[in-house]
């Protein structure tokens, strides 16, 4: 590209060339999480995907989008940009996931006041990595440089994710009957939610981010504030295909008491028996410092539990033993309910 018919641009403050180089810093990344439904390559006005659908009778499309909310706003104190990427895949793969939808593609979406291709290339290599771990494509995405409309050295990421499920085997709920288990997975910390408040407890606390974080076996603030969110669906994938799994919940913002109820049906409510698994040692840090109850952290904050199963009692051990065996934390930490009146869903036995 000629550097003189840019001028102007670049004078305003959009460098097309370090966007252009952006671009082929990225190629590679973006050519490994390619899946055999990717027909197209990165740089095109879309991205072109065939999706299988020869096995599915009735096959249905899946779709969620989400950002990384404040979490950015550490990651830029911390100067750590590798793990927001997958915070990013994790906030919607997951959402899908919970309907039994298998992530086809992602795209994100990238947005700075100047780009710093470096810092840029990190934050992408995150999502590739998120996508690779979600076993989907990252199948384009876009990057805009927008002078005076962020800070400098920030930026903003959202992610969009597309999935597909056979009509038949789609989880919404309807399958979950009164004394079936409740089956929690374990959290790496506060995944990508409660973070404009965890930011303010951080800064009370007076912590730095290569100070060590208290109780964590050595690892620093850092680590653990910017602990990637897991990513569930390799997971749950090989428990949908053995299981009967009525229902299940990704634990975002809103907690327990916000998320459980959404796959809920109207005549039952979830029981949760509160210590029945291990929690990460920043939700009693920010209890202590927040000066909180335990209620508050079950409303703002997953609390240790990432993503929550339903299924019948007697399939409930044999659920806990796969997922330990894939590396998870994994408790039965409740049972539901026949619903008593018309009061809150969720129930959490202190």
């Amino acid at each position: 590209m000629s550097t003189d018919r840019a001028k102007a641009y670049t004078e305003a403050g959009v460098n097309i060339q370090a966007g252009n180089d952006l671009v082929s810093r990225i190629k590679h990344l973006v050519a490994r999480t390619h899946t055999k439904g990717v027909i197209s390559d990165i740089g095109g006005f879309g991205g072109l995907f065939r999706p299988e659908i020869a096995d599915m009778a009735d096959p249905v499309l899946v779709s969620s989008t989400d950002g990384v909310g404040t979490k950015l706003k550490l990651a830029f104190q911390c100067n750590k940009h590798d793990t927001v990427g997958i915070d990013l895949v994790a906030m919607s793969v997951n959402d899908i996931l919970v309907q039994g939808a298998m992530p086809l593609f992602f795209l994100d979406y990238f947005a700075t006041g100047k780009l710093d291709v470096e810092t840029a290339h990190t934050v992408i290599s995150g999502v590739a990595e998120g996508c690779r771990q979600a076993s989907c494509a990252l199948l384009g995405g876009e990057t805009a440089e927008m002078p005076d409309m962020y800070a400098p050295g920030e930026y903003d990421l959202a992610g969009f994710c597309v999935g597909i499920v056979d009509n038949a085997k789609l989880v919404d709920g309807s399958g979950i009957r009164v004394g079936d288990s409740i089956v929690g997975i374990a959290s790496s910390g506060l995944h990508s939610n409660g973070y404009s408040l965890a930011r303010k407890i951080l800064a009370k606390s007076g912590l730095s981010p290569d100070d060590p974080f208290p109780g964590a076996d050595g690892a620093t603030v850092r680590d653990v504030l910017l602990a990637p969110t897991i990513i569930y669906v390799e997971t749950v994938r090989h428990l949908m295909r053995d299981l009967s799994i009525g229902g299940m919940a990704h634990i975002t913002g809103g907690g327990f008491y916000d998320n459980i109820p959404r796959i809920l049906p109207a005549q039952v409510e979830a029981h949760i028996r509160f210590g029945s698994w291990d929690m990460p040692p920043v939700f009693p840090w920010i209890k202590e410092v927040g000066e909180l109850e335990w209620p508050e952290i079950m409303q703002i904050f997953n609390a240790g539990i990432g993503y929550i199963l339903i299924l019948p009692k007697e399939e409930t051990e044999g659920a806990v033993s796969r997922i330990r065996a894939s590396g998870y934390g994994a408790w039965e930490i409740g049972t539901i309910a026949k619903r008593s009146g018309d009061g809150e869903q969720v129930v959490v036995e202190f």
